[in-house]
């Protein structure tokens, strides 16, 4: 019986299936398809345009997004943990409940972006340019690192 339990146990273990990427869903979103709820793990997004993208819900974990312009997207309860999104352009996207623990925004442009209910813990804002994003609080900016070149929002700031 223990026999039994022990090849069970590794035949459901063999056709779980993991939480590694999606290879057909980043090449969807790589091409400029809206993928809402994909696993986007360590998507390769770099210098992509892919304006008005509805990615909502999706993980987007170590993703690399830098120098990608991303105008209008929906990344709204997203997973950008430890994401890189280093001189991207993200005018007017709603970040609004995603998590960007850890994260790399370093030199990024958020004009009128959404960050109502975003985790920030660890995030490196140093040089990003947050001077019109919307939703950003105190206690966000304080979980987050940046530097003076960072630019905020009128009566915040960053350590």
């Amino acid at each position: 019986m223990k026999r039994f339990a022990t090849a069970f146990a590794l035949f459901a273990l063999i056709c779980t299936p993991a939480l590694a990427q999606d290879g057909s869903q980043i090449s969807r979103v790589q091409s400029g398809a809206s993928c809402s709820g994909c696993n986007l793990f360590q998507a390769d997004l770099a210098y992509r345009d892919l304006p008005n993208v509805n990615l909502s819900g999706s993980r987007l974990r170590q993703a690399d997004l830098s120098l990608a312009t991303m105008n209008g997207a929906n990344l709204s309860s997203c997973d950008l943990s430890v994401a890189n999104l280093f001189g991207a352009r993200f005018t007017g996207v709603s970040f609004r409940n995603s998590n960007l623990r850890d994260a790399n925004l370093v030199g990024a442009y958020f004009g009128g972006a959404d960050f109502t209910g975003a985790d920030l813990t660890g995030a490196i804002l140093s040089g990003a340019e947050l001077a019109e994003a919307r939703g950003l609080s105190q206690a966000q900016l304080n979980t987050a690192c940046g530097d003076a070149s960072t630019e905020l929002p009128a009566g915040l700031r960053i350590a």
